[in-house]
């Protein structure tokens, strides 16, 4: 009896110690929803912004509560030797500890990319508070602005640019990158980073002042940042975006605006859909060759030829689709050659997995072999019943 009462004891202490063991109050952490990385004002140091939600007043966009301020969002930035050193000094004048594991997005400033990204990298994958997840993507514009600029449909801003990424798919005009393919990308041997691009354009009208359009700035999600190492080395507009994706990601629809068949000054609009990518490498006198198939499906969905949309014209249609795809990819492999010298589209590792044996002693020298490969890019478009023969065309 003794002993059972011993052990009893023993669970009652032991459940009392579990319990509500590493319990975080939520009205004592800051939640940090979008971080923007940018060089500081001061030498060899970086700033870090923060912008942080409000659970009290992001309820909604009008009306805050009783004692709230009416802000869905407070943002704030620090400088520092490093990451860490200014999400340090972001205590000095935040009542609450900064908290990761709400974050949507990392912004960089193209600057601060340039200079190189590898302790970024470091720092937020080694953050066991940070998501795997998070969108990565890089701005010509302020970082601190760009994740402070609320949307007119999200009350958050980094829920916005969340939600930008996540529909991507039926705009596909940049690359869906996150801190998982980042990191892939960045300690591989036969690939470079590509990251999307986010930029601030005045799209936005006013409900007040509804005659002064575009009053408003709104953050587009279009382009993409192409990496050599740790360092970026430029950008890929919207359309070279799109014929990288084609690589990268399995693209489930796109619009492309091609000529009428009878008359140039007119357009039509064209969805393609279930695009599939095949990539052939060969090695022929040891000069990487590859073979690029796409075919798709597509559909047209706004004519203003004012013709009636018969076999031919159709034919004429796809023709013309094909071309634009086609050329859309030749203009991002001839940038990515030519003047970025930068694999960021994975053409290595289709090289290194069907030439194991050949890629051990090529990787060294893969910037060179890959300036100097050759390309077969061939794309085959159906539009509802009709078929024509694939274009190819050879890029040196």
């Amino acid at each position: 009896m003794k002993r059972a009462a011993v052990l009893l004891l023993s669970l009652l202490l032991l459940l009392s110690q579990t319990a509500c063991l590493g319990l975080r109050q939520i009205n004592e952490l800051a939640l940090v929803t979008a971080v923007g990385l940018d060089i500081g004002d001061k030498p060899d140091t970086v700033r870090v912004s923060v912008q942080i939600i409000r659970p009290a007043d992001a309820r909604g966009q009008t009306g805050a509560p009783s004692g709230g301020t009416g802000q869905p969002i407070y943002s704030i930035s620090a400088e520092g030797s490093t990451i860490f050193d200014a999400i340090r000094n972001l205590g000095r004048f935040s009542s609450r500890r900064v908290y990761w594991a709400h974050n949507f997005v990392i912004v960089m400033h193209e600057d601060y990319a340039k200079k190189g990204i590898e302790e970024m990298v470091d720092f937020f994958t080694r953050n066991h508070e940070l998501r795997m997840s998070s969108w990565v993507a890089v701005t010509p514009d302020r970082p601190d602005e760009v994740i402070a600029t609320i949307t007119g449909l999200e009350v958050v801003p980094g829920e916005a640019i969340d939600r930008l990424f996540r529909n991507n798919h039926i705009v596909g005009r940049a690359p869906a990158s996150n801190m998982m393919n980042l990191e892939e990308a960045f300690l591989s041997s036969s690939t470079e980073p590509v990251l999307a691009k986010v930029s601030l354009k005045p799209r936005g009208i006013s409900n007040k002042k509804p005659e002064e359009h575009g009053s408003l700035e709104q953050v587009e999600l279009a382009g993409a940042a192409a990496f050599h190492g740790d360092k970026m080395v430029g950008w890929l507009n919207s359309k070279e975006a799109r014929g990288l994706l084609f690589f990268l990601e399995r693209l489930s629809s796109g619009i492309e605006v091609v000529r009428c068949p009878n008359n140039n000054s007119e357009k039509l609009s064209v969805e393609f859909k279930e695009a599939r990518t095949k990539v052939t490498p060969s090695f022929p006198n040891n000069k990487p060759h590859f073979r690029i198939q796409i075919k798709t499906n597509a559909d047209i969905v706004e004519s203003g030829c004012g013709i009636n949309l018969d076999q031919e014209v159709r034919l004429e249609t796809q023709k013309k689709l094909e071309n634009q795809l086609k050329q859309n990819i030749m203009s991002v492999i001839d940038k990515a050659q030519n003047n970025y010298h930068s694999d960021f589209m994975k053409f290595g590792d289709v090289f290194r997995n069907k030439y194991p044996t050949e890629w051990q002693s090529s990787k060294k020298n893969w910037d060179l072999m890959f300036a100097k490969a050759t390309f077969d890019v061939e794309v085959k478009a159906s539009i509802r019943s009709g078929v024509v023969k694939a274009v190819g065309t050879e890029i040196r």
